[in-house]
């Protein structure tokens, strides 16, 4: 297997990964990221694969568990719980329940109020050039998700920065300070919902907390740690990834002069899924095997841990035509957005719905939106979105 070296924080590498991608994908169907000292995969059908086989899971097994630090403890206290990082039978546990509450039909109620709220956040913005980021792209979904809860919105600011020091323990640049910024956001995120839910088991009422509490498979309930680590990951996973993919989406919309897709209601879903296809948010997940299983040629031993670059599989040539070209009217295929298999994304329908509802609105009532400066990518890979978008109308 040979190597590749490329440090995901580099400048040009956070701008634009593509060309790494490629360069790695010319390997074959695996190579090894001499940075991250890690396994990858460029390869659609060896990432699809891999989410699919059972063999393969989130869990480390306990033998080869590294031993947690102190100052992160309260971090990995809130993970313990998260069915984002459990096999079954507790993730099946897990996944059930919450599907029992995070039903179709509370997300598609939800419709009114991403429609309310997108005009709402336009009519704020000011007339002069703006940040779509933190002016729109933020505020949508991190409202969203507190009205869902059942938490008032006036939290909206303080959940958005518990989250954003969470997931800072995801990014390739992460340091002491982020690890301890991140474990007290989980403490303090944590302290916060116990006292919330334990006004909920007092006082029902119609939220996602209240549904969560009741929801019951085979005469199971959530734990209470349980349900605060569910709410947790709802809003850090669906908030993270949507703020992005709203700004590249509409980064992409603007530079490929496709914006009157995102308006014809029959064609705006397709343009969605393009944009969660061509530069999606969340560009690399990892996943270990467990037991000795061959994938595409290549062997992995008990405890390997393996990359799959979701960037880079969402661009396969052997899946997509064109696949670096942003084609709104492509074949409908799935992507791996969103994930597949077992940890298939529990939020992506109401990911879909706030992009379907949110961009459309946002074109419509600023028909002569334009770019004011170049954009340019936050350092936070894993993620993959922008650190600011300044428009001008």
């Amino acid at each position: 297997m040979q190597s590749l070296i490329q440090s995901p924080t580099a400048p040009d590498f956070v701008q634009n990964p593509y060309p790494f991608y490629e360069r790695a994908r010319a390997l074959g169907p695996f190579f090894h990221w001499q940075d991250y000292d890690l396994i990858c995969t460029p390869s659609a059908a060896a990432a699809n694969a891999i989410f699919r086989d059972r063999r393969f899971g989130r869990e480390v097994p306990p033998e080869m568990a590294k031993p947690i630090a102190p100052h992160t403890a309260p971090f990995y206290a809130v993970e313990a719980h998260s069915m984002l990082e459990l096999e079954p039978p507790r993730h099946t546990r897990l996944r059930s329940l919450v599907l029992r509450a995070f039903t179709s039909r509370r997300i598609a109620n939800l419709h009114g109020d991403i429609e309310s709220l997108s005009h709402r956040l336009i009519d704020a913005l000011p007339d002069s050039d703006f940040d779509l980021i933190t002016g729109f792209a933020q505020p949508l979904p991190v409202i969203i998700i507190a009205r869902l809860l059942g938490v008032p919105e006036a939290m909206a600011g303080q959940l958005l920065h518990w989250s954003n020091a969470m997931v800072g323990m995801y990014q390739a640049r992460r340091t002491h300070a982020m690890e301890v910024a991140a474990s007290d956001a989980a403490r303090d995120f944590s302290d916060f919902l116990r006292g919330y839910v334990e006004e909920r088991r007092k006082a029902p009422a119609d939220d996602l907390i209240t549904q969560l509490i009741a929801a019951e498979s085979e005469g199971e309930r959530l734990s209470t740690d349980e349900l605060i680590t569910t709410c947790i990951l709802l809003l850090n996973a669906g908030h993270e990834a949507t703020v992005h993919t709203l700004g590249n989406g509409v980064k992409t919309l603007l530079e490929t002069g496709t914006v009157a897709q995102i308006l014809r209601p029959e064609t705006a879903p397709k343009v969605v899924e393009e944009i969660l296809r061509f530069d999606p948010a969340l560009h690399m997940f990892t996943r270990t095997a467990y037991e000795t299983v061959e994938v595409m040629g290549h062997t992995f031993q008990r405890g390997d841990q393996v990359g799959l670059l979701l960037g880079a599989t969402n661009r396969d040539p052997q899946l997509w035509e064109r696949p670096d070209a942003f084609w709104p009217e492509r074949t409908d295929k799935p992507n791996l957005t969103f994930g597949a298999g077992l940890h298939f994304c529990v939020g992506a329908p109401l990911a879909r719905l706030e992009l379907q509802i949110a961009l459309p609105i946002l074109f419509r009532r600023m028909p002569d939106l334009r770019l004011a400066e170049p954009p340019r990518y936050a350092d936070v890979y894993h993620f993959h979105g922008l650190e600011r978008l300044q428009l001008t109308r």
